[in-house]
C-alpha cells in the first residue's frame, strides 16, 4: 500500500471513516492506484473544495486565569502539612494542587468528624455563651460593692457609704479595662 487506509487518514484529518468514505465518494480525495489514499494532495484538495464555514474546527481551549488567592490557599496548605511548596511566581504544578486539595478534604472530613462527636461547636454558639459568661461575671462585679461594703468598713472603722461609693468606682474601672479585651475565634 502506497498511501494510507481511510481508517488511518481518518485519524490524520480528525474526522470519521463515513465522512472519509463521502469525500472519497465526491472525489474529493486523491488516490493511488493501489486505492490507498494520497495524503498531501488529498489534504490540498479537499482545503480547496471543502466550504469554510461548513468545516467543524476543534473548540478552543481557553484556560481560565487561576485566581492568586486560590494559589496562595494551595501553597498555605501544602506549608502546613510540611510539604514542598512552589516558589513564588514559579506555578503550582497539578499534582501540589490535587495533594492540596487531598489535604484540604481529609481536614474538612476530620473537622466534620469532631463536630458529630461534640468536640467542636459553632462560633456563633461559642460567642454567645462567652457574652453571656462576661455578663453574669460584670453584674456579678457591679453588685459586689453593695454587699462588701459594710462588711469592709466595719473592719476598717469608716463610713459604710464612703466605703461603698470608693469600691464602686474601682470596680467599675476595672470592669471598663476589661472591657476593652475582645475574644478573638479566628
Amino acid at each position: 500500500m502506497q498511501g494510507m487506509s481511510e481508517r488511518q487518514y481518518a485519524a490524520h484529518v480528525g474526522l470519521s471513516r463515513g465522512a472519509i468514505q463521502k469525500a472519497k465518494a465526491a472525489e474529493r480525495l486523491v488516490l493511488y492506484p493501489d486505492g490507498s489514499i494520497n495524503a498531501a494532495a488529498s489534504d490540498a484538495r479537499r482545503a480547496e473544495t471543502t466550504d469554510p464555514a461548513k468545516t467543524r474546527k476543534p473548540p478552543e481551549r481557553k484556560l481560565k486565569p487561576v485566581p492568586e488567592a486560590a494559589v496562595a490557599a494551595v501553597g498555605d496548605t501544602l506549608r502546613e502539612q510540611g510539604l514542598a511548596v512552589p516558589a513564588v511566581g514559579g506555578g503550582t504544578t497539578f499534582l501540589q494542587a490535587k495533594t492540596a486539595n487531598e489535604v484540604l478534604k481529609a481536614q474538612e472530613r476530620r473537622i466534620r468528624l469532631q463536630k458529630l462527636k461534640g468536640e467542636l461547636i459553632e462560633r456563633a454558639r461559642a460567642l454567645a455563651l462567652v457574652f453571656r459568661l462576661a455578663r453574669e461575671e460584670r453584674d456579678a462585679w457591679v453588685n459586689w460593692p453593695a454587699r462588701a461594703a459594710a462588711l469592709m468598713a466595719a473592719d476598717l472603722g469608716v463610713e459604710p457609704a464612703a466605703m461603698q461609693k470608693v469600691l464602686e468606682k474601682h470596680v467599675r474601672a476595672h470592669l471598663d479595662e476589661l472591657a476593652e479585651v475582645r475574644p478573638d475565634f479566628r
